[in-house]
C-alpha cells in the first residue's frame, strides 16, 4: 500500500469516527505527544494531547510492571462530562472524545 493510499485510509477512518453520534473531537498524537492530525481547536488539542499522552505511557507502564508479558491495548476514561478513548499503537495514540450522555 502507498503513502497516499494510507494516509486516504487515515483520514477516511477519522472522519467515519467523527461522524458517529456523540463524539466531540479525536486526535491522533505521535510517540512524542505531538498531535499530528485533530478535529478540535488547538488549545483543547495540545492539552488533551499532552496530559493523555503521559496518562496513557503512566498506565503501560502499570500494566507492564504487573505483568511484563502483558500491554495496554486499550484505555477507556468517564468523567461526569466526557468519555475519553485511547487506543495506543507502537508510533501512535488515536484519541477519541464523546459526550457520553449521547
Amino acid at each position: 500500500m502507498g503513502l497516499d493510499n494510507f494516509k486516504a485510509e487515515v483520514e477516511e477512518t477519522l472522519k467515519r469516527i467523527q461522524s458517529h453520534k456523540g463524539v466531540i473531537g479525536n486526535m491522533v498524537v505521535n510517540a512524542e505527544g505531538i498531535p499530528i492530525r485533530t478535529t478540535l481547536d488547538n488549545s483543547t488539542t495540545v492539552q488533551y494531547a499532552g496530559l493523555l499522552h503521559q496518562l496513557t505511557m503512566k498506565a503501560r507502564s502499570t500494566v507492564r510492571d504487573i505483568d511484563p508479558q502483558n500491554d495496554l491495548t486499550f484505555l477507556r476514561i468517564r468523567s461526569k462530562k466526557h468519555e475519553i478513548m485511547v487506543a495506543p499503537d507502537k508510533e501512535y495514540l488515536l484519541i477519541v472524545i464523546q459526550n457520553p450522555c449521547e
